[in-house]
């Protein structure tokens, strides 16, 4: 693998591991290509996940073709900034990057079925998630693609 490829994939993971850190009811953070392909992804310590690694790659896929139906509606609606899902068992966000090669940012949260208790999963998204993609848009190379 050449050493760019390399850097980017750690830098990747390095955000990956970043996101983890912001709240302890983050499960995962991957990357994935146009194609649904998982570039880097990280669990958080511990924890048994869900997915095989299989499901988790067409998982992305799923995310990839749903976020790419959504571009329909762009010039009514505007531009996507994250989706959420809530399963029985887990709560799932998706984050459409501008950029062509890592265009993908998918997190998991632990699912809290009580209302009223447990993260919120929104602002952690946009007071954390989206403000250190930015941070680490502006910082490096693989930052500048993620933000185009």
């Amino acid at each position: 693998m050449p050493d760019q490829l390399l850097s980017q994939k750690s830098m990747l993971l390095n955000v990956c591991d970043r996101i983890l850190e912001l709240d302890n009811s983050i499960r995962f953070s991957g990357f994935a290509n146009n194609n649904g392909k998982i570039i880097a992804a990280q669990y958080r310590k511990g924890l048994d996940p869900l997915l095989t690694s299989e499901e988790s790659e067409l998982s992305f896929i799923d995310s990839v073709l749903r976020m790419r139906t959504r571009d329909d509606m762009k010039t009514k609606l505007g531009k996507v900034i994250f989706s959420s899902t809530v399963y029985e068992k887990v709560n799932r966000a998706t984050i459409l990057l501008d950029n062509e090669e890592y265009p993908i940012l998918m997190m998991s949260f632990d699912n809290n079925t009580t209302i009223g208790k447990g993260a919120d999963h929104e602002s952690i998204i946009v007071y954390g998630i989206l403000s250190l993609v930015s941070y680490y848009a502006e910082r490096s190379e693989v930052g500048r693609r993620l933000s185009r």
